[in-house]
């Protein structure tokens, strides 16, 4: 990006889809936001343009530094949506949230949809291997699994040194294996494993690619 978007630009990367990253502008717009990195056009008709992984983290507010420590991100303004990846400090839930939770899920679908070659939902797409810890994050909270809040046990989502793979932290037995079966049917293969040090059980999960 050689220059920050104007006003204008900035309101289409707000409205865009909070998962897919589907934009809606003119079509000066979004042809403005190809040229600075931040959007592209979709090969296959009807050629909508996305965000780029540069325009979601322009979107959502996020860092290198975060997206690499798996540390919990909130969302940069109370109307961006964030999957819960665990460990939050405070969270709402109810009917709105899982409203917004189905309709991430259901954005991300239809990104698969468009972007995997064979059109394919049944598998990760770019765009969840380029964001591991929200993609296994949404997968989990939109299967209906429980983060771990200030005084609940739930899931926790971390990023680890390996290129394609997060790690899933549960109460062992029952809930760590529903996560890995939540996260098996949204299209990742999953390992389960004992830390050295701490003895503790978590998975080792990565997308499918076939």
């Amino acid at each position: 990006m050689t220059r920050p978007p104007s006003a204008a630009q900035r309101r289409v990367i707000d409205a865009a889809d909070p998962v897919s990253g589907r934009l809606r502008g003119t079509p000066a717009q979004v042809a403005a936001l190809v040229r600075l990195g931040l959007a592209f056009r979709h090969p296959r008709p009807p050629h909508d343009h996305f965000l780029t992984p540069a325009g979601h983290r322009l979107r959502a507010g996020d860092t290198p530094e975060r997206e690499r420590t798996g540390t919990a991100v909130p969302p940069a303004e109370d109307r961006v949506f964030a999957a819960r990846v665990g460990g939050e400090e405070s969270a709402v839930d109810g009917p709105a949230r899982a409203r917004e939770v189905h309709s991430a899920w259901q954005g991300l679908l239809e990104l698969r949809r468009m972007t995997n070659r064979d059109g394919a939902t049944d598998r990760p797409c770019a765009w969840e291997r380029t964001h591991l810890v929200r993609a296994a994050a949404l997968a989990l909270e939109a299967s209906g699994q429980p983060p771990e809040g200030p005084a609940t046990a739930g899931y926790r989502v971390r990023a680890t040194p390996q290129p394609e793979a997060v790690a899933v932290y549960a109460p062992a037995g029952d809930p760590l294996r529903a996560c890995a079966a939540a996260l098996e049917r949204a299209g990742w293969q999953t390992g389960e494993y004992t830390e050295p040090r701490t003895r503790t059980r978590h998975l080792l999960a990565s997308p499918r690619r076939v």
